[in-house]
């Protein structure tokens, strides 16, 4: 396999010189006639633009009859690559399938081709949508795909070509392992066409590749066709982030810098109103600063972004409440971006676009406030919005009549919206877990949108100036490609009863080893070896060093360590025991009590208030309660009223005297503490409280140590004059046989893990009757149509008969349980549910889900590794039950309190595993099957069953 390295600027034909010879001029002459032979020639003249060096090389070695791996930057024309595969493929009177990982993506892709090729060739496959699907093109998903390598269907007869576009998906933690279980599955005989994003170990997947499909080649290219220039936006000015030293190398702009050590020797508000005494001239100088220094508003980016003529742009915004309210500041501001006729121009495509959707509905969806937007020239995109709504702004971008758009994230993974800026508000965002700083990988992918090829000669990207901000920091992020591709990849149920089914369980094991997951472990432990053998060659060193003339002094160390660690543990349960009794101590002091404490800050003479002991022991007393043992409330001798810890108390406790605390005494009154330490010195202050004597160790009694002290006595290396010198080599022996075995226990780890993964799957799926050895049952072929997080529980509920009987809009309500995952835990509510048979029919799939979980502990089958079956989400199920119930779009929305994007998507979704349960259910005997596909009819209607194609 080579790897090339695509450089630029120029073409593979300005390579050739001028001056050549006779010989010279007739052997180019000759190639240049065998070139126009070839495919790739005819190809290139479909295009009015020459094509760049990298998809050259690229579609060289697809007409040569190989498979490529294509990593480049986004926008820089890859998919070029991928539709000469399909163009090879019609000249071949061969199929190409073109895949995507989202259904957005394949619908633009399909009529894209359809453009090209004409409707007759192209068809499209997606979750909701199947149109020409004999075609020799068909667009498609990657689960589509996946489902018919697994069904063996007959549309993949006559396959020549795959396309897998934004391979890099591979690395989703949800989806991910669909793009492996394709790349292993597809047969020998087609060619696969990778199309990632640059990544910075393309090399490995391109070895991988080889691997399991053959001859690869792997063809890089970092070249931007449009350059892209990094600026920070401060106040009123831009600064460039770079600026160009010595030799073209690049440095963080001086004034970036310093502007940051400014602000951070700004006094904060806090400091200024230490006193009004701050010097005029300190005063003046903050307010120098202030009026260079601040993170400009919405609107003002916008307005300076079209003043120099930077627009359009895509702000990229960790949220989607914020996007909304971006717009909304944007048309309270009164910006305008649009003139009249565009305005016109913009509401003649929204009322066409949206003309399927329902008067009444319209208000709902917040269709004018929207319109207002569009028509200004601004928009927001998110997963929140409804499918419709974000298409339209696409298009309308696209076209240059929507100029400023607020997006979060999602809009970066491969929908066609470049633009000539693109802006970070912050380099912090919502990871689902905490918030974190933006990758180098997720900064290039999301700057990677600035600069429009043929429209553009530059794109910018803009970071917003904030409080702290690093220089250096954003400087590193602009400037780092490493954007590794990690595999996600882990067997599931469905996955191990489909490749049994077809491969058998020892073959399946293999197929499973071959897996880039396992590829990637299997390279890390060729590092960890190697540090395995170095380790072992220091150990014999070591060895040596200690070795004694007098005897074995490997055995003499061993005693001294067994002596050594015997002594610790007593002294560790020695220390256990004292803080127990004095724990015991404490919970028997009370109100009254006058103590010493032992140590800490507040030492000396204290008088017990409140015992604060542990919650549910009362001792006679209810005062305040702790969880992690007494802790005491006193007034010391100095007139303070604390609360102690058992830290405090190291030795046990016990009380000098007793005092009556006054019922009027008020800890919080200086005037009553004063006068109750007063009278706790009078009382108590001459007391000198006893020693506490220290017992005596366990070390001295106990058995073993005395033989451990006495087989080293008797042991010859003991008189050994270089006795501890060997110990030290001895111990260094110790410590790195200790590492060698944690890096041994990784390697075991690591190897074969997959293989181990799917032997629990399939000894648990043994146990449950859907294998039988090498055999599925009827049981296991029901599991193998069920794709899905919760493929095993919904298997179950069909085999258990849990939904028999229910009502299609009671089905929906129950299935939703099996796709639908709040985005925030809020385990505070418990979630509204439709009364009756859907909700004992949850509840009884709740109380599978338990037997299944208890199941999957005891064969070690780990969620936290992605394996094994999450519990079901009944936050859906009433929003699913009244949509298919037929209520109206207003009703729903209010009640589930959800935007309407997410709401249309979790419908679809159910839809998707209602089509599945209709074809995995038994179609004797069930009410099921029926009942779902009555379902689908239900759920898919209004803003649901809108889906925009061609």
């Amino acid at each position: 396999m080579i790897v090339l390295l695509s450089a630029w600027p120029g073409t593979l034909e300005s390579t050739m010189t001028q001056d050549l010879s006779p010989a010279e001029r007739y052997a180019a002459a000759r190639r240049r006639a065998a070139e126009q032979a070839t495919a790739l020639a005819g190809f290139r003249e479909m295009y009015d633009f020459g094509l760049d060096p990298f998809q050259i090389e690229a579609c060289r070695a697809l007409e040569a009859g190989k498979g490529v791996l294509v990593a480049a930057p986004t926008g820089s024309g890859k998919t070029i690559v991928g539709e000469f595969a399909v163009h090879l493929a019609l000249q071949q009177g061969r199929k190409c399938f073109y895949t995507t990982p989202i259904k957005a993506l394949s619908n633009q892709k399909y009529s894209d081709l359809c453009r090209r090729y004409g409707s007759g060739k192209v068809g499209l496959l997606t979750g909701d949508n199947s149109i020409n699907a004999d075609a020799p093109v068909v667009v498609m998903t990657t689960e589509v795909l996946r489902n018919m390598l697994y069904a063996g269907s007959q549309t993949l007869r006559g396959l020549g070509h795959v396309v897998m576009d934004e391979v890099h998906y591979l690395s989703d933690r949800f989806r991910g392992a669909v793009w492996e279980e394709v790349i292993i599955h597809l047969p020998a005989s087609v060619t696969l066409v990778s199309l990632s994003a640059t990544v910075s170990n393309a090399e490995e997947f391109g070895d991988w590749l080889d691997t399991v499909r053959g001859d690869t080649e792997v063809i890089v290219s970092e070249h931007r066709p449009v350059p892209l220039f990094q600026h920070v936006l401060a106040g009123r000015r831009m600064y460039d982030l770079f600026e160009e030293g010595e030799g073209h190398r690049r440095a963080v702009n001086p004034d970036l810098t310093r502007m940051a050590r400014l602000e951070a020797s700004r006094p904060t508000y806090t400091d200024r109103r230490r006193g009004r005494n701050m010097r005029e001239a300190d005063r003046e100088r903050e307010r120098r600063q202030r009026s260079r220094i601040w993170t400009p508003s919405r609107p003002e980016v916008i307005e300076r972004l079209d003043s120099e003529g930077l627009l359009p742009a895509i702000t990229f915004i960790f949220s989607r409440a914020a996007c909304e309210a971006a717009v909304q500041q944007c048309l309270y501001a009164g910006l305008r971006l649009n003139d009249e006729e565009a305005r016109e121009e913009v509401r003649a495509l929204v009322e066409e676009r949206t003309a399927h959707i329902a008067p009444e509905d319209l208000h709902v969806l917040g269709y004018y406030e929207w319109l207002e937007g569009l028509e200004r020239g601004i928009a927001a995109h998110h997963a929140g919005m409804l499918p419709t709504f974000k298409e339209v702004v696409e298009e309308l971008f696209v076209r240059g009549l929507v100029k400023a758009v607020f997006a979060t994230e999602t809009l970066a993974l491969g929908i066609n919206m470049p633009a000539r800026s693109v802006v970070l508000e912050k380099l912090v965002k919502w990871n689902g877990e905490q918030h974190a700083d933006i990758t180098p990988g997720e900064y290039t992918q999301l700057t990677g949108r600035a600069g429009r090829r043929g429209i553009d000669v530059e794109g910018h990207a803009v970071v917003l100036w904030q409080r702290g901000m690093n220089p250096e920091q954003v400087a590193g992020l602009a400037g780092t490609r490493t954007y590794p591709l990690r595999s996600s990849f882990k067997p599931s149920y469905n996955m191990a009863v489909n490749l049994v089914e077809q491969f058998g369980r020892h073959r399946s094991r293999e197929l499973l080893e071959t897996s880039f997951a396992q590829f990637q472990a299997d390279k890390s432990v060729v590092g960890i070896s190697r540090q395995v053998q170095r380790n072992e060659e220091g150990l014999a060193g070591y060895r040596e060093a200690m070795t004694c003339h007098l005897g074995d002094f490997t055995e003499y160390a061993r005693l001294r360590r067994e002596l050594k660690d015997r002594e610790t543990e007593l002294a560790r349960q020695g220390a256990v025991q004292r803080r127990a009794e004095a724990a015991v101590a404490l919970e028997r002091l009370r109100p009254g009590d006058v103590i010493h404490v032992p140590t800490g800050k507040y030492a000396g003479l204290a008088l017990v208030l409140d015992p604060g002991l542990p919650a549910g022991r009362s001792n006679g007393h209810r005062g305040f309660e702790h969880h992690d043992g007494p802790r005491p409330l006193v007034l010391t001798a100095e007139r303070q009223v604390k609360r102690l810890a058992a830290i405090d108390f190291p030795v046990p406790v016990e009380p000098l005297e007793r005092m009556r605390i006054p019922k009027s005494f008020n800890p919080r009154s200086p005037q009553s503490r004063r006068d109750l330490a007063s009278a706790l010195r009078t009382k108590a202050g001459h007391i000198r409280p006893e020693r506490h004597r220290g017992r005596r160790s366990q070390a001295a009694d106990d058995r073993e140590i005395a033989r451990l002290r006495a087989a080293l006595r008797a042991h010859p290396c003991h008189g050994c004059n270089d006795r501890e010198d060997h110990a030290r080599w001895a111990e260094r022996y110790h410590r790195l046989m200790r590492d060698t075995k944690q890096l041994e226990h990784r390697i075991e780890g690591r190897t074969n893990t997959i293989a181990r993964t799917f032997d629990r799957i399939v000894s648990l799926l043994t146990e449950l009757d859907y294998l039988r050895g090498n055999e599925v049952t009827e049981h296991g072929k029901r599991l193998a149509r069920l794709y899905g997080e919760l493929d095993l529980l919904a298997s179950e509920c069909l085999r258990e008969r849990v939904w028999e009987g229910l009502s299609p809009a009671e089905l929906a309500a129950c299935v939703s349980a099996l796709v639908y995952e709040a985005r925030v835990s809020d385990d505070a509510l418990a979630p509204k549910l439709p009364s009756g048979k859907a909700k004992a029919a949850l509840g009884e799939m709740v109380r599978i889900w338990g037997r299944l979980d208890a199941l999957e502990e005891e064969f070690r089958i780990n969620q936290a590794e992605g394996v094994g079956q999450r519990e079901p989400d009944l936050g859906f199920a009433w929003a699913a039950y009244m949509w298919a119930s037929g209520m109206g779009l207003d009703e729903v929305l209010r009640e589930a309190d959800m935007p309407a994007g997410d709401f249309v998507r979790w419908c679809k979704q159910v839809i998707d595993v209602l089509g599945q349960i209709s074809a995995a259910a038994p179609a004797e005997g069930s009410t099921v099957a029926k009942n779902a596909r009555k379902a689908v009819e239900a759920l898919l209607r209004g803003v649901v069953a809108y889906s925009s194609v061609g």
